[in-house]
């Protein structure tokens, strides 16, 4: 097994972690929202689990995976407008926000969890970063890597599960890039290999 230095990824990740960590302080908050954007398969999950771990302020620090809220294989703009609406508009006023996640095997809404404004939150998923989504953000991030490395890290993940969607979800990605130009709205731009 190769260290994580000789990982071309795992290295890119780490410097990508570091870099928002010196966002996140130089935002100076105490409850900074952070969004990573990014296609299926660019790196934005372990990118986010990173930075939460790295977490420089006090506290800890909300995780937010839009993958437990998309309303189904169609639901990207739907997944967006959920927690923007009911993470990221109540946050930026100091009220209690709410999602739901999404229970892919019954194919409905479950449980629901709770956002302290008082904490920093992190908000990972395609499909995040739009005008209105980056009006309430402080630290906006894009996360990009070619095309085929992309579709083999994710079905590499997810397998058979997601192969059978692969297109769909692609075509829901890319009017997002068209529409809402994510990577015109980030204050940081990440290159995985």
């Amino acid at each position: 097994m190769p260290s994580r230095s000789d990982d071309p990824v795992a290295a890119a990740l780490e410097r990508a972690a570091t870099l928002i960590e010196q966002d996140i302080r130089a935002v100076s908050a105490a409850n900074p929202v952070v969004l990573i954007d990014g296609r299926s398969g660019a790196g934005k999950s372990s990118l986010a689990t990173r930075v939460a771990q790295q977490w420089p302020l006090a506290g800890r620090v909300q995780v937010i995976a839009l993958d437990s809220l998309y309303p189904g294989w169609d639901g990207l703009d739907a997944g967006v407008a959920h927690v923007l609406d009911g993470v990221l508009r109540p946050h930026g006023r100091g009220y209690l926000g709410t999602w739901n996640r999404w229970d892919w095997e019954r194919g409905a809404e479950a449980e629901s969890h709770a956002v302290d404004p008082a904490l920093g939150v992190i908000i990972e998923g395609s499909g995040v970063l739009t005008p209105a989504t980056a009006a309430l953000a402080d630290v906006r991030v894009w996360v990009d890597a070619a095309d085929p490395v992309r579709k083999a890290r994710a079905l590499a993940r997810d397998g058979e599960t997601y192969r059978p969607h692969w297109d769909r979800w692609a075509a829901q990605e890319l009017r997002h890039v068209k529409r809402d130009a994510p990577r015109a709205h980030a204050t940081r731009i990440i290159e995985i290999p």
